[in-house]
């Protein structure tokens, strides 16, 4: 018999975090979950620069408990991938009872994404087609509560309503129901990302939930940012999507990702392993986000794989190794050649 897992220490637990931060005077620094993108490699950054919750990417249920592949490449972890939030996409209480009783022991808290606008998504009965189906959401809250207590804790990822009322009664019923965090998206599920999110609603959401912290999410891209967010709607943590994508160390107060998020990346990234196009994708980011020309970010794009895209990197660069002097301390890109000659 294997031995059993050690439990998660308390400590680690969202609703602790939180707490710690607002003993801090200030909001909870939180990295949200993106398709494809939140993997461990990326988690663990945020975590260099601070962050103090990261979410997983969305975990379709259905396929979590059906498919042992689905298993192994939705979600891996280690012992420094705390605290963790692992987001669920799920429609139905059967599957989400047996998708905790898999996953709890490895992550801090289970997040019911009740926010994804994806058409696919909204088909399937999953995301934000549950901001329609309120008691559906309040079963799956309160059967998970009733079997296992403050043994797991549950953050509810919402969207607003056209009618601030019918969310008004939503979130009433999951907090009734026993959540543990609320998190609130401040755009309809029709909304574009274009549109600026909407404070005021999260503010009255605010408002209206009693005994539960409330996470903000939207148009979080700056320290500058998150604060005003956190005082005009008056919630517990900001969460940050977009924003730490283009620049993981955007809660430490660097409005451009600094070139020391490269080199812990690519040292990360080739560490745990990930498949080469997220990895490239990363990488772009970050370099777009510093200004790099475009001619250089043409090219690191047309990198077939990883080692042709270290050997560029290392054309253009000097990028620093873990074992090497002064790894992941440089905030402006540390270039070999001048940009006059690119």
């Amino acid at each position: 018999m294997p031995s059993p897992l050690p439990k998660r220490p308390l400590s680690n637990r969202p609703t602790h975090v939180i707490k710690k931060c607002q003993e801090q005077n200030r909001p909870a620094y939180i990295a949200g979950p993106m398709v494809r993108y939140s993997k461990l490699p990326f988690r663990e950054l945020c975590r260099f620069y601070n962050v103090d919750i990261v979410y997983t990417p969305m975990i379709l249920a259905r396929e979590f408990v059906r498919n042992d592949v689905a298993r192994y490449s939705d979600f891996t972890t280690n012992e420094r991938d705390q605290p963790v939030i692992v987001q669920v996409g799920v429609s139905n209480v059967e599957d989400f009872m047996k998708f905790i009783e898999m996953i709890h022991p490895y992550v801090d808290a289970i997040g019911i994404n009740c926010g994804c606008p994806i058409r696919d998504q909204i088909r399937e009965g999953i995301g934000a087609a549950l901001m329609s189906k309120p008691q559906l959401v309040a079963n799956l809250i309160a059967t998970a509560k009733a079997k296992y207590g403050d043994s797991i804790c549950i953050d509810t990822k919402i969207r607003i309503h056209n009618d601030i009322n019918e969310t008004i009664e939503f979130v009433r019923l999951v907090e009734e129901a026993g959540t543990d965090i609320i998190t609130i998206h401040g755009r309809t599920k029709t909304t574009r990302s274009s549109v600026p999110v909407n404070l005021d609603a999260i503010k009255t959401l605010r408002q209206h939930i009693k005994t539960v912290p409330v996470v903000a999410n939207g148009d979080c891209f700056t320290l500058e940012d998150c604060n005003r967010i956190a005082e005009y709607t008056g919630v517990d943590g900001v969460m940050s999507a977009r924003g730490v994508l283009a620049n993981p160390a955007l809660f430490t107060g660097l409005n451009k990702t600094p070139w020391s998020a490269v080199e812990m990346f690519m040292h990360l990234t080739t560490s745990y392993g990930l498949p080469y196009k997220l990895s490239q994708y990363h990488v772009v980011q970050f370099l777009e986000n510093m200004d790099i020309p475009r001619r250089v970010i043409k090219e690191i794009n047309e990198c077939k794989n990883m080692i042709d895209m270290i050997d560029l990197l290392d054309k253009y660069f000097y990028l620093t190794r873990k074992s090497e002097k002064g790894f992941a301390t440089a905030i402006d890109p540390q270039w070999k050649i001048t940009l006059d000659s690119i």
